[in-house]
């Protein structure tokens, strides 16, 4: 073979090859998304939200943040929203990264159920800031994300639960005292209120009326601070509610004094249970109930020509009572700082109540809150001298 046919075989052999390896190499790996290993939420755009809209099974749920930088729930009568729940959930948002993008295509986005259950931040004007779409969750571990209506699906490590109970994003704390700010207390009883006051923190508690060879006992009085000093609410109802009325009406005032001189008043009460005479009940065989007694007539025929009662020897129906539980707990809070003061305008709203416990747990007599003072140490007398003759 000559030299040129030669070196043309080879040329087109190279050819051949090259374009068998081009034909069938493998695609490029697609370019990584950009969103890949980012959280849900930049802390930008949370800095910059004016609200909170969490949507789930047809419910929605809205906080939106004040001027100084609290939130409150408008749908739950204005209250002041609970700071750490927000802030976990938020954090929650801010720290989970985007593990994959699952997929861009239609038919598989609409398998990933997205419906509407979104997390959405928005600006003081309604405008997204960010709108999560949450689908289904991953056999594999977290939840499928949506960024709006972008044709996408993420995979990340997100479980937080949408709450969206207005009730419960409201922040339950109605007062929270610190024991060592408080200089005195009024603590009520039946037989009259006791005053326990100090001086300085470090003091001993004093009281005005401590029974002879007593001292106040102080860890059962810290337990009372404790429970009066720091209140959280279960529910609310209407400030007309009958529970409520009745509770105000049957309440314990416990007094307490910071060393500042601000004044908090403290009520807390419920209706008393209730024990009732049941009303008769006559039975089908009218031996029993107001039928038993029988008709004037009966009772005639069983007096004598004398006009006297025949005797009976029928035992009389024993009276049967039914007991009407003690209502819910209600608490009224009074604080000395006036508007300033936030309770104060929350209690102008509702009625709150406490879990039972808290006033169950309060001292019901003075005694309970003495014990025996220790022996004061007799002098010992000094030893006669001896004088050596």
């Amino acid at each position: 073979m000559k030299l040129k046919t030669l070196l043309v075989s080879v040329i087109v052999l190279a050819a051949l090859s090259a374009g068998a390896f081009l034909l069938r190499r493998p695609p490029p790996p697609p370019a990584a998304d950009p969103r890949i290993g980012q959280p849900l939420a930049e802390a930008g755009a949370v800095e910059k939200a004016a609200k909170l809209r969490l949507s789930d099974a047809g419910k929605t749920v809205l906080l939106t943040r004040q001027s100084d930088g609290s939130w409150r729930v408008p749908s739950y009568f204005d209250f002041p929203a609970d700071f750490a729940k927000l802030s976990g959930f938020v954090g929650g948002l801010t720290d989970t990264k985007l593990q994959r993008l699952v997929t861009s295509n239609a038919e598989r986005l609409a398998r990933l159920e997205f419906k509407d259950t979104k997390i959405e931040l928005l600006d003081t004007e309604d405008k997204p800031l960010l709108t999560l779409v949450l689908g289904k969750s991953s056999e594999a571990g977290g939840r499928f994300i949506r960024f709006g209506d972008e044709p996408k699906a993420y995979q990340a490590n997100f479980s937080a639960w949408l709450d969206v109970e207005a009730k419960n994003w409201a922040s339950t704390e109605l007062l929270s005292l610190k024991a060592d700010d408080i200089a005195k207390i009024e603590v009520p009883f039946a037989e009259g209120a006791v005053t326990f006051t100090r001086a300085k923190k470090d003091d001993a508690w004093t009281a005005d009326k401590t029974p002879t060879g007593q001292r106040v006992k102080t860890d059962r009085l810290a337990t009372v601070l404790s429970s009066i000093g720091t209140l959280r609410f279960t529910e609310t109802t209407e400030k007309s509610d009958a529970s409520a009325v009745a509770a105000e009406a049957n309440q314990r005032l416990f007094k307490l004094e910071t060393f500042d001189k601000k004044v908090i008043k403290v009520g807390l009460g419920r209706k008393p249970e209730e024990k009732k005479l049941k009303p008769p009940v006559a039975s089908a065989d009218g031996k029993s109930g107001p039928t038993a007694l029988g008709k004037a007539a009966d009772l005639a025929k069983q007096e004598g020509a004398t006009g006297e009662k025949k005797a009976d020897n029928a035992k009389p129906l024993a009276p049967e009572f039914e007991t009407i539980p003690a209502g819910p707990v209600f608490v009224v809070v009074s604080h000395g700082d006036g508007a300033a003061a936030p309770v104060n305008a929350l209690m102008a709203k509702r009625a709150f109540q406490m879990a039972d416990y808290t006033f169950t747990g309060l001292p019901q007599k003075a005694d309970e809150l003495f014990e025996p003072a220790p022996a004061e140490a007799k002098p010992v007398a000094p030893a006669p001298s001896s004088t050596t003759k």
